[in-house]
């Protein structure tokens, strides 16, 4: 299916998540992200993070999701300078949810589904570091569970794992033109319609 989906895009010009905003953005100040009493925050990277997110809010428990960049030294980075692979930072999501409805285990669990985790710096035609496979966990339990996580789904991946593992840094919330990215523009960007909405579908998730 991921084959079949390339060769298609291929015949058209090449979709990927840089191609549909490349319109000078302001630089944006991040606020601070609401965390409930008893809530917890986990950072994830996989690719572009409008398929991330599109997923992820869905899910019972989770309280928000916020796509930003995180693990690079460049200070306030915009997205068309994330997006050039020069600062270092990944495209992540930012998940606040209630660990009483869902583990940080079982968003591990939709994390390994949700992206190829085997491909370096690489989800099909999004290439460069920015689209690394990354987890950066918030505590030493987040580290435990994400390492165990890896461990246990290496077995059902024929190559080997690519994803780092690494503590969390500075978050950079990303322009709101960009949250809510797939729900807000499935109609108009051709990206949504042939790369997210396939996993949505795949994970039986709305779309």
């Amino acid at each position: 299916m991921k084959h079949l989906l390339l060769g298609f895009l291929a015949i058209l010009p090449l979709v990927s998540s840089c191609e549909p905003e490349k319109k000078a953005m302001p630089q944006h100040a991040t606020p601070s992200i609401e965390v409930p009493a008893g809530a917890e925050t986990a950072t994830l990277a996989g690719g572009c993070y409008w398929c991330l997110e599109a997923a992820y809010r869905q899910l019972d428990g989770v309280h928000s999701v916020t796509s930003g960049f995180m693990g690079g030294p460049e200070k306030n980075p915009s997205y068309e300078e994330v997006c050039s692979g020069a600062t270092g930072h990944a495209e992540v999501v930012q998940i606040v949810f209630d660990p009483q409805k869902i583990t940080y285990e079982k968003l591990l669990a939709w994390f390994w589904d949700l992206h190829d985790p085997t491909t370096l710096n690489r989800q099909g035609n999004d290439i460069g570091r920015q689209y690394r496979s990354a987890i950066f966990y918030h505590s030493e339990a987040q580290q435990k569970i994400a390492e165990a996580s890896k461990a246990a789904a290496a077995k059902n991946f024929k190559d080997p794992i690519v994803t780092e593992i690494t503590k969390s840094a500075e978050f950079y919330r990303a322009p709101d033109g960009h949250q809510d990215y797939y729900f807000q523009n499935k109609s108009k960007n051709p990206y949504c319609r042939f790369v997210i909405e396939p996993k949505l579908k795949k994970l039986k998730l709305d779309h």
